[in-house]
């Protein structure tokens, strides 16, 4: 079982796309895979009302609010005892095609009534991680962020993604106290640590003195499905143009949140200052702590620049896109010049290798894992020197040579990245951790795994 702690998320993070990969592999293992969600209960015991609550949590209509404070001093008194999960129907009497692209894989969803929020307060009482209880109770779970919670009866495995809370702890809004208390805990009592780079398997050893034997890099995988991968070029330059008023391979691209790690303000700032003509173009929602990072976009005595939204585009320097739906923002990827993605520090950086899996060069930051997984097929800058990133996106802008080897050097970078070498990473770890008999049946079940379309693997 994993949790869907981030795959509620309606537009997606990273750790989304962590976790919904990983559901998939876990199926291609062999293995039966289940999912544990927190959203808000059914206001009623109907099947039917349960799965529309499960689609559509924010309008399934409000609880008395004298049941609601009876659930509250229930959960205070019994707290400590654990919450039980319950099974969530997925009967098809929705229609959920909408969701396809961000559902993971399951053969079973479970649900627990505001999980994460009543784990962090359960956290915040007793300094401990909150009891998961489940009828039939998963031998593995496998938490796929740092979250405050066990599952009674299996063994326990935690991903930390990375510590830029304690790296950086000016550039999120975590409370930094809570969070190494958290980390300091989960450490102390997991059956293992995962993580997904050697510089986050570093950082955990280094700031927590943790042994390095129990911590696992599994890396990441970069998975998109062929009929978005390989559409046909044409096809890709009419969505772009069309849809956005952009040149194919006429503009620079980033793409991903909008927040203080990601250096949004020197990288709009450097750009400027190559007083190139090609636009740049900013894919991503706002997170936090932004008014700095879009200072210069959003000054209104800066005339040549323009926010935009998915409606209104101009041909201006500087285009910001809120949203893109991923199969659109896969041919934005594939139409662009270049990507560029000079983050202060990443865990492993994802939108760099999609970008080569896409055929695209990138420029990267050389701090955090972007050197390590972007290995020579990037050209790398420090992404504090705007001078040096600003000459970077000069020289990639004008020199299509530099981009034609890039974009060679990055589809062999990326293949070392393939679900394929992802699942046998996963694959060693899992038959270390699970009882010899899960992970043998596992393995009879599938003999030589092989990875479907994601939509054929949508349930």
């Amino acid at each position: 079982m994993i949790d869907g702690y981030n795959l509620g998320l309606e537009t997606g993070t990273g750790v989304a796309t962590y976790a919904r990969n990983l559901s998939y592999e876990l199926h291609n293992l062999g293995y039966r895979t289940e999912v544990l969600y927190g959203g808000r209960a059914a206001p009623s015991t109907q099947q039917l009302l349960r799965e529309i609550a499960f689609f559509d949590p924010s309008n399934v209509g409000e609880a008395p609010r004298w049941l609601e404070f009876l659930r509250y001093v229930n959960e205070l008194i019994h707290s400590p005892a654990g919450v039980r999960a319950k099974p969530v129907p997925i009967t098809g009497k929705v229609i959920a095609r909408t969701y396809r692209s961000r559902m993971p894989y399951y053969d079973q969803i479970s649900s627990v009534a505001d999980l994460w929020s009543r784990a962090y307060r359960h956290f915040a009482i007793y300094r401990n991680r909150m009891t998961v209880t489940l009828r039939d109770t998963p031998q593995l779970m496998h938490w796929t962020y740092p979250l405050p919670l066990r599952m009674a009866g299996a063994r326990n495995i935690y991903t930390i993604h990375d510590l830029v809370p304690l790296r950086l702890p000016y550039t999120t809004l975590d409370n930094k106290r809570r969070y190494h208390r958290l980390t300091r805990m989960l450490l102390r009592k997991a059956d293992h640590i995962v993580t997904v780079s050697e510089t986050s398997k570093r950082d955990i050893v280094d700031l927590f003195g943790y042994p390095e034997e129990r911590i696992t890099n599994t890396y990441q995988a970069v998975d998109i499905p062929a009929k978005y991968a390989e559409k046909p070029e044409e096809a890709v330059k009419r969505e772009v143009e069309g849809t956005f008023n952009l040149t194919y391979k006429g503009y620079l691209l980033y793409f991903g949140a909008i927040e203080p790690k990601k250096n949004i303000g020197r990288l709009i700032e450097s750009y400027l200052a190559s007083q190139i003509k090609t636009p740049l173009v900013i894919i991503g929602k706002l997170a936090w702590k932004t008014d700095q990072e879009l200072k210069l976009l959003n000054d209104s005595t800066i005339r040549y620049l323009e926010q935009v939204d998915t409606l209104t585009f101009t041909r201006n320097r500087v285009h910001r896109i809120d949203y893109a739906p991923f199969p659109l923002l896969v041919s934005l990827i594939r139409g662009a010049k270049a990507v560029t993605f000079p983050s202060l520090y990443e865990g492993f950086g994802l939108p760099v290798l999609e970008a080569m899996r896409l055929g695209t060069p990138v420029l990267a930051s050389t701090e955090g894992a972007l050197p390590e997984v972007a290995g020579d097929a990037a050209l790398l800058v420090d992404p504090y020197d705007t001078h040096a990133l600003a000459e970077a996106i000069r020289g990639l802008d004008g020199n299509a040579e530099l981009r034609g080897d890039l974009a060679q050097r990055g589809a062999r970078q990326a293949a070392l990245y393939s679900p394929e070498r992802y699942r046998a990473r996963l694959g060693e770890m899992y038959r270390r951790l699970l009882p010899a008999g899960a992970a043998a049946a596992a393995e009879a079940a599938t003999g030589t795994p092989v990875l479907a379309d994601a939509d054929q693997r949508f349930r």
